[in-house]
């Protein structure tokens, strides 16, 4: 049966802004409905990108004649009069709006500037594409101050390398004192790590960078606005290829969590080094007052807090990158409102990186390197292997020559002292190759250093074609 026209005084009264939709409900949500559905004290800081987007999409609008360039001019100045009223405002006035969304606000302002003018905006653009945009927009940005705060971990021990190239300490597998190494090998150790989340970085910043404006909700756009203009207009690298995966991709953002959890975890990994090695049962570095605090209690205490938030917060961003893999896992092609939650993941994630990677650049900065402590760190039984391998020089098989100093090692406890202090009749009876060895000179821990000279390898040379190398990559 044909339903009867709905008559004026049956249409629901609507306030022009207020909401982007509702033309099909006989109400409004109940409070509890807009209290899980509104994401403005979210998402409020998309709003520069907001009207960034929506400028260009004025102008693409007006390019295609779909509305008038008179119009498309009076939108961007609108956008511009409420991005000057938006820069303004306090904590008090966020809270004060009651918009559903950064996107909803935006509109509701342009349309108290610009007038009615301000309904032609949304043409052709759903909130889906627009949304997606906004947050690559935003994506691209955080992507460029991360690879920032990450050159600033590595320059600052790239810099205290070079001045450690022939400081000598242990170097420890499974926590015990395994071989001398440069200080210099160690720092650079840490910088490494931090070369590679720059590349991975470089690399997902070419997949943030694809504009998926155009999209519509999800079938495209039915007027001829030209997307390549959009993109450079806007500064994407490309255009996303099919509407119905635009409006839903949210790969950049695990990858960027990824990217930002991998980082989160090698400068928690520099963190456990330098809390352990400024404790008092190592004191091989000394770390800033800057970059230290006290005890409320004890007075001598030098806490290295810095340090401990950096190990900490390495953790909520492994869970920010797994919650926002299980929020992907399940959802049906398209948008579905899930997303929403994406933002606080990224947002998050990009904010506790922003304060703890300038915290551990200013730590390693500042802090001191013990010369004399780290030197006295290396005993004798660390050049085992360099015993080793003078045995290997004279012929003998490797196997041989681990078993021979193996035994001299057992020596050494048994006698009780140093390897260094075995007498040199022991070390002729575990190997006639030790007859007539300067035995001195084979515990020599700089000689052992300098004898690794292999790339990646611990020696002076080696250690300066690493700083070269890094200082290449900037």
């Amino acid at each position: 049966m044909a339903q009867p026209p709905v008559t004026a005084a049956q249409t629901p009264p609507t306030v022009p802004g207020a909401r982007m939709w509702g033309g099909r409900f006989s109400s409004g949500p109940a409070p509890e409905m807009d209290l899980v559905n509104r994401s403005l004290p979210v998402d409020r800081r998309l709003w520069r990108h907001d009207v960034r987007g929506s400028r260009a999409w004025a102008s693409a609008l007006g390019a295609a004649g779909v509305i008038t360039l008179t119009e498309a001019a009076d939108l961007r100045s609108g956008l511009d009069a409420v991005a000057a009223r938006l820069e303004k405002w306090t904590e008090a006035d966020w809270a004060a709006a009651t918009d559903e969304d950064v996107h909803t606000l935006v509109e509701r302002l342009l349309g108290e500037e610009a007038g009615p003018v301000a309904g032609k905006l949304h043409t052709g653009r759903s909130r889906n594409d627009q949304v997606a945009t906004d947050f690559r927009l935003y994506g691209m940005e955080a992507a460029a101050a991360l690879d920032a705060g990450l050159r600033g971990v590595q320059q600052a021990l790239v810099d205290l390398a070079e001045s450690h190239v022939d400081t000598v300490m242990p170097a420890y597998t499974h926590m015990q004192r395994a071989q001398p190494v440069s200080a210099a090998h160690w720092l650079l150790s840490h910088a490494w790590p931090l070369a590679r989340d720059r590349e991975r970085l470089a690399d997902a910043s070419h997949r943030i960078a694809v504009m998926p404006l155009g999209s519509g909700a999800i079938a495209g756009c039915p007027f001829p606005v030209d997307r390549v203009l959009l993109k450079e207009s806007l500064g994407f690298r490309g255009l996303s290829p099919n509407s119905v995966d635009a409006v839903a991709d949210r790969d950049w953002v695990a990858e960027l969590l990824f990217v930002g959890a991998m980082a989160a975890v090698h400068l928690s990994r520099l963190a456990e080094d330098l809390i352990l090695f400024a404790t008092s049962e190592f004191g091989f570095v000394r770390l800033s007052d800057e970059y230290s605090t006290g005890s409320s209690l004890m007075p001598q205490k030098r806490n290295p807090d810095a340090l401990e938030l950096a190990r900490g917060k390495a953790g909520r961003l492994i869970g920010d990158l797994t919650g926002m893999m299980a929020l992907l896992k399940g959802l049906p092609s398209g948008y579905n409102k899930d997303l929403q939650e994406d933002k606080a993941a990224l947002f998050g994630a990009m904010d506790a990186l922003g304060v703890v990677l300038p915290a551990v650049a200013g730590t390693v900065a500042t802090m001191t390197i013990d010369t004399a402590r780290c030197a006295a760190a290396v005993d004798s039984a660390m050049l085992a292997t360099d015993l080793a391998d003078f045995l290997v020089r004279r012929g003998v098989p490797f196997r041989e020559a681990h078993g021979a100093v193996g035994r001299l090692v057992r020596a050494a406890e048994g006698l009780g002292c140093p390897l260094s202090a075995v007498p040199g009749e022991v070390f002729n009876h575990v190997s006639t190759e030790f007859v007539g060895a300067d035995l001195e000179a084979l515990f020599n821990a700089k000689a052992s250093i300098e004898a690794r000279d292999s790339i990646g390898g611990t020696s002076p040379s080696s250690v300066a074609h690493q700083i070269a190398e890094l200082r290449a990559i900037g």
